[in-house]
């Protein structure tokens, strides 16, 4: 059974446009590949070939992945959240035990990008952050050890 994948307005878009790219563009480039491959002589000993048919399992893969996502995403709406508790769609002002004042995008699983501060709603500060109120201190164990984090601000999408 698939699991419900939680997505932004902004998620969901760019799931979209991926999935258009690789469905077009990238399966015309990796057909073209094949086509090239098999000018070659005999598949039988063509590494080129080889590749490009694993490029297009690998391909075919990527997009059957995102086709399933997008069947079971569940879709949180911005404009219906309110500023007064930390859930999907949030995006969380914090100062930790240092001072440092950081903000994080609450996001659903498949849009998680913590580079971009962008923290799935499953990962150890999003966990924790859910379900706050402005003024909450929360302790989280990450990796790197414990962490208090205190919420100074929520605002509704990721801005």
């Amino acid at each position: 059974m698939p699991k419900d994948v939680i997505l932004t307005q902004e998620g969901l878009t760019n799931l979209k446009a991926e999935l258009d790219h690789l469905s077009t563009t990238r399966r015309r480039e990796v057909a073209g590949r094949i086509k090239e491959a098999r000018e070659f002589g005999d598949i039988s000993e063509n590494a080129e070939y080889d590749d490009a048919k694993n490029e297009q399992a690998m391909l075919e893969a990527r997009i059957a992945a995102l086709e399933d996502k997008l069947r079971s995403a569940t879709i949180v709406d911005a404009s219906d959240l309110s500023t007064d508790v930390v859930r999907v769609g949030s995006v969380v002002h914090v100062k930790d035990e240092a001072g440092k004042s950081t903000r994080y995008a609450i996001v659903g699983t498949a849009e998680a990008k913590p580079a971009e501060l962008k923290l799935s709603n499953e990962s150890p500060v999003g966990k924790a952050l859910q379900g706050r109120k402005r003024g909450d201190e929360v302790v989280v164990t990450t990796p790197k050890g414990e962490r208090r984090l205190k919420i100074t601000k929520i605002d509704v999408g990721a801005k």
